[in-house]
C-alpha cells in the first residue's frame, strides 16, 4: 500500500507505517494543489491534518484511494459524504489530544486564580510588587463542568486532587458515570448559581452555540471564575466581556474563540486585563500530536490486515447476505433512535432494542448499531456511527440490550426502543407501513405518525378545550399545525398528543403551551 502524508505529523506514526513491509510512504508537505491532485492518484491513503482540503475534487483525482486519515479529532477539511460515495473509509483519532487538551484546562484555570500573567509580565519590567497579585487558591472552592465528556472527565478527576468540590451539568451521559468520577450531576441551573469557578468541555452545536449568557451572568456568584477550553461560541463573547467590566465575573481563561483568528469584535474581550488568553493550543502537545499520529496509522494497518477499525466515521458493517432483508428496517431505527434522543430522559443507563415478528429470525446486530448510533449521534463531541457506536456507549456506562422474539400482536414486524435513567424512562415503538417509518406507540400510548420534520410532543390531563388552547399559542406565532395524532387511554385521563408543524416552536413558546394546557411534558423534535 502507497501512504502519502501531506502536513507535518509526528515520526512516531510515520515510522509505525515504515515498518510494515506491506507500506511505502511518502511525505510531501505543502504541494500546491494541482500537483497534489495529480500525485494523489498514485495512492491508495492519505494522511493529513487541517489544513489539506479533502474536497471532492481531490477524492476525483485519487482514484486508488481506500483511506482518508485525519491526524486529528475534527474532520471538517474532509467531504465525508463524498468519500462515502466512493467507497473510501475515513478514519481520525478523537481520543489522541484528551489528556492535552484537559491539562491545558488546567493549566489556564489556576492561571487566572493565581495572577501568573500579571505577575509574571510585572516582573519582567523589573518591578517587585507582590500585593497585587494575590490569588485564589483551588482547594475548597466548587467546580462546575458543563459536559462531563472526555476531556471534561479529565479535568474533574485532576480538580478533586486539588481538593475542589465537583459538580457538573452533562444530561447526556449515564448517572453511573457521575458516580465513577466521584462528581455529583446536577441541572445547568445549579452550576449557574452555586459554582466559584464554572469550566465548559461541550461541543459547537445549535443546542449549546450562546449556552451561556447574559442572563446566566447575572444570576452566578460575585467573582466566579469562567475556563473555556472547549470551543469558541459556547460562551456569547459579549455577554462575557460586560461581565468582566462589571466585576460579577473576577477572572477568565480563554483558549478557544467565536473567529479565529479573532475579529476586532473578539480582540475586546481578548485585551481585557482580567482575561488570561491563548490562541487554541490545548491540543498543541508534543504527546498529542504523537498520539494522533501514531492512531492514524495504526488505522491504515487495521485495514491492511482486515481488523474492524477503532475511529472510521463512515463505514457501516453489515453482512452482505442479510442487507436485502434488513434494508427496509434500516431508515425506522435511525428515526427511531433521532426521535428518542430528543425525548430522552438525562442521564441514561441503557438503552434496550426490542424486535417483534418475523424481523426477529435475523440478525437484528446491524440494526442494533445503527438506532444505538442514531442515538447517541446527536449529543457527543465525536462522529458516532456503526462502527464505534458500541465502544461510545461502553466509554459512556451505557448498558445496551437486545431482545427478540418471533410473536407480535399487531403487526407483521415491530422495533421498541427503550431508554432508562434511574426510575425514568422513555419508549417508541415503529413499524414500517408500505416501506415508510411510522411511530406506532410511546409509552403505553397507541399512535400512528411518521416522524418527519419539525414535531411537538405533548402530555396533558385530556379535558374540553385543551386543543383549541394549544392551537391559539402556536397561531399566535406564526406555527401551523400540519397533522396531529392524539393517543388517550380513558376519557379525561392523560393524553399524548403529536403534532406535525410546518416550523419549528420557538423555545419561550414551548413555556407558554405548557402553562396554557398545564402539559406534564413538553417537548420540540426536529427530524429534518
Amino acid at each position: 500500500m502507497k501512504v502519502l502524508i501531506t502536513e507535518e505529523v509526528s515520526p512516531a506514526g510515520i515510522e509505525l507505517l515504515r515498518a510494515d513491509p506491506r507500506i511505502e510512504v511518502d511525505v510531501c508537505i505543502g504541494l500546491p494543489t494541482a500537483e497534489l491532485h495529480q500525485r494523489i492518484a498514485d495512492y491508495e491513503a492519505v494522511i493529513t491534518r487541517s489544513g489539506t482540503a479533502v474536497d471532492a475534487a481531490l477524492l476525483d483525482a485519487g482514484k486508488k484511494l481506500k483511506i482518508v486519515a485525519r491526524a486529528g479529532v475534527g474532520i471538517d477539511n474532509v467531504d465525508v459524504d463524498c468519500a462515502s460515495s466512493k467507497g473510501i473509509i475515513v478514519v481520525n483519532a478523537p481520543f489522541g489530544n484528551t489528556n492535552s487538551a484537559a491539562e491545558h484546562t488546567m493549566a489556564i484555570m489556576l492561571a487566572v486564580c493565581r495572577n501568573v500573567v500579571d505577575a509574571h509580565n510585572c516582573l519582567k519590567t523589573g518591578a517587585w510588587k507582590r500585593a497585587p497579585f494575590t490569588g485564589s487558591e483551588l482547594k475548597g472552592k466548587t467546580l462546575g463542568i458543563i459536559g462531563l465528556g472526555k476531556v471534561g472527565g479529565r479535568v474533574a478527576t485532576r480538580s478533586k486532587a486539588f481538593e475542589m468540590e465537583v459538580i457538573a451539568c452533562d444530561p447526556y451521559i449515564p448517572k453511573k458515570r457521575g458516580d465513577d468520577l466521584g462528581v455529583r450531576l446536577v441541572p445547568l441551573d445549579e452550576i449557574i448559581t452555586e459554582c466559584d469557578i464554572i469550566s465548559v468541555h461541550t461541543p459547537l452545536n445549535d443546542e449549546t452555540r450562546g449556552m451561556i449568557c447574559a442572563e446566566h451572568f447575572e444570576r452566578m456568584k460575585d467573582g466566579v471564575y469562567i475556563i473555556n477550553c472547549a470551543r469558541g461560541g459556547i460562551i456569547e463573547e459579549e455577554a462575557m466581556l460586560a461581565a468582566l467590566e462589571s466585576g460579577k465575573v473576577r477572572g477568565a481563561a480563554f483558549d478557544v474563540w467565536s473567529s479565529e483568528p479573532p475579529t476586532e469584535k473578539v480582540k475586546s474581550l481578548i485585551a481585557h486585563p482580567r482575561m488570561v488568553v491563548t490562541p487554541h493550543i490545548g491540543a498543541n502537545t508534543f504527546e498529542a500530536q504523537t498520539n494522533v499520529s501514531v492512531d492514524v496509522s495504526r488505522e491504515i494497518i487495521n485495514y491492511l490486515d482486515g481488523r474492524p477499525f477503532e475511529n472510521a466515521v463512515n463505514m457501516p458493517k453489515f453482512d452482505p447476505s442479510l442487507m436485502e432483508q434488513m434494508r427496509p428496517f434500516v431508515n425506522l431505527v435511525h428515526q427511531l433512535g433521532r426521535f428518542l434522543a430528543q425525548l430522552a430522559p438525562a442521564n441514561p443507563s441503557k438503552v434496550t432494542f426490542t424486535y417483534n415478528g418475523k424481523l426477529a429470525d435475523y440478525d437484528c446486530e446491524p440494526l442494533t448499531v445503527c438506532g444505538l448510533a442514531a442515538l447517541l449521534n446527536r449529543r457527543l463531541t465525536q462522529e458516532v456511527n456503526m462502527v464505534n457506536a458500541r465502544m461510545v456507549a461502553n466509554q459512556m456506562s451505557l448498558t445496551i440490550e437486545e431482545i427478540r422474539s418471533t410473536e407480535s400482536e399487531a403487526y407483521s414486524n415491530l422495533v421498541t426502543m427503550t431508554l432508562e435513567a434511574d426510575t425514568k424512562r422513555k419508549t417508541v415503538a415503529g413499524t414500517l407501513f408500505e416501506g415508510v417509518p411510522r411511530i406506532v406507540k410511546m409509552r403505553d400510548f397507541q399512535t400512528d405518525f411518521q416522524p418527519v420534520g419539525d414535531m411537538l410532543v405533548m402530555s396533558y390531563q385530556d379535558r374540553p378545550g385543551m386543543l383549541g388552547k394549544i392551537g391559539t399559542v402556536l397561531g399566535e406565532v406564526g406555527v401551523n399545525i400540519a397533522a396531529m395524532n392524539l393517543g388517550r387511554r380513558s376519557k379525561a385521563g392523560e393524553a399524548m398528543v403529536v403534532f406535525s408543524l410546518d416550523s419549528p416552536v420557538p423555545e419561550d413558546v414551548l413555556a407558554k403551551l405548557a402553562e396554557a394546557v398545564e402539559a406534564s411534558f413538553v417537548q420540540a423534535v426536529d427530524m429534518n
